[in-house]
């Protein structure tokens, strides 16, 4: 019998993840789409880079605004309640977003939007620290972002597909519909959540904090979390901003595609994803019982990722859709770090440092996603043509990642 008597069965696991992947799946949807839209909403509303760049990083911003107190709430209330309350906030952005007619009314649902799915990862991260074996949890944090994949890869030409049939409004509404549809398989299928005072006692210096931010200072002064959170923000950030975002751009702008060739690229793009997303759930089980931990595999693999950024910049318009492949695929090695973050803690800090780090993730998101487009804007107006305008921002992150990466390996734990 398992000493923790949180451990579901086999089959009850399965159901849950299952509920909880379709609220993810919708939520990266939601994510994405805005690369597929780009040329429509830019030609309805006339936006420039900075515009473009700013709406999809709202999105963002609304997710971060959340991560602290819902980190609190996830360790109190446990993830089912907390999930379904934000739903509700997504669902009413998704209407807003529909209905919008300027862009302001555009950017406020974007918020709302973020601040609605921004559980969607981590309440279900939360409940497998609780809820599965140790060996189990990276991978049930693989397939829940490969599901994630699907979503993306949902929201490039399946969106392109309808978008001439339905319009972009409709869209919007089908997918308040599908969130709230997603609450109920939730409901149904995802227990509920036991104090954690209610629990056997863990062997930990976990002790009450007398608000929302005091109860993050064991999480902030790790020396893990800190070691972790500048590759965060702009490694695995930064990938999450340009797969969301800029490589649809960068692919009409820079490399020459039509709007239907760039969604076509960002489908396999989240192809790709997608099976590496499923491969990282079935071998990471293995890897861990050799020997081989998360520190070791961003050490290998990061590189890879930043030989990619470097292809892109100097690739200029022969940089299309295969290099922006290579990129997001070795920048998976990034997405081993939150699950490692989570694991790092006791359960009963589980919600509140995944949520810390994902505040980091998403911060930098939103940070990189509205840069680049400050930045590619501010080229242009030194007389940059628009291709080298995107060339110049992309070097500018790329040295970011390469600061960051360094300051990873130069904070790796000896031994």
């Amino acid at each position: 019998m398992a000493l923790n008597p949180d451990i579901l069965p086999k089959r009850t696991a399965v159901w849950v993840f299952a509920a909880f992947a379709v609220a993810y799946f919708l939520s990266t949807l939601l994510r994405a789409i805005t690369a597929t839209l780009s040329p429509i909403l830019t030609d309805e509303f006339g936006l420039q880079a900075r515009d473009l760049g700013l709406l999809a990083g709202a999105y963002f911003l609304g997710f971060s605004i959340t991560q602290l107190p819902m980190g609190h709430w996830l360790d109190r209330h446990g993830p089912k309640r907390v999930v379904l309350s934000f739903l509700c906030v997504a669902v009413l952005g998704c209407f807003a977003f529909a209905w919008a007619h300027d862009f302001t009314g555009l950017l406020l649902a974007r918020v709302l939007i973020g601040v609605g799915v921004s559980a969607c990862l981590m309440a279900p991260l939360t409940g497998y620290r609780r809820w599965l074996v140790l060996e189990q949890q990276q991978r049930a944090n693989s397939w829940m972002l490969m599901t994630g994949a699907l979503g993306m890869l949902m929201s490039t030409l399946p969106v392109q597909w309808l978008l001439p049939w339905a319009g972009w409004r409709w869209i919007f509404v089908a997918l308040a519909l599908l969130v709230a549809l997603a609450m109920g398989v939730i409901y149904w299928k995802v227990p509920g959540w036991r104090l954690q005072e209610e629990l056997p006692r863990e062997k930990t210096s976990v002790s009450p904090a007398p608000g929302i931010l005091a109860s993050y200072k064991q999480v902030w002064t790790n020396p893990y979390f800190r070691r972790l959170a500048p590759i965060g923000f702009f490694n695995y950030g930064g990938m999450i901003a340009m797969q969301t975002l800029w490589a649809g751009p960068w692919m009409v702008k820079v490399a020459g595609y039509t709007p239907l060739e760039a969604a076509t690229g960002l489908f396999w793009l989240n192809v790709c994803m997608l099976l590496t997303f499923w491969l990282w759930g079935l071998v990471t089980p293995s890897l861990t019982a050799r020997g081989y931990d998360a520190n070791q595999l961003l050490t290998y693999g990061v590189p890879l990722s930043l030989c990619a950024q470097v292809a892109i910049v100097f690739g200029g318009q022969e940089a299309g859709a295969l290099h922006w492949v290579l990129f997001c695929v070795f920048s998976s090695f990034v997405s081993l770090a939150q699950p490692a973050v989570g694991m790092a803690f006791p359960s009963a800090l589980a919600g509140r440092a995944l949520s810390a780090y994902n505040l980091v993730l998403f911060l930098g998101v939103f940070v990189v996603q509205w840069g680049m487009g400050l930045m590619i804007d501010a080229f242009k107006a030194m007389a940059w043509a628009e291709a080298h305008a995107f060339q110049g921002a992309m070097a500018v992150f790329l040295v970011c990642c390469i600061v960051s990466y360094s300051y990873f390996l130069k904070h790796k734990p000896q031994g």
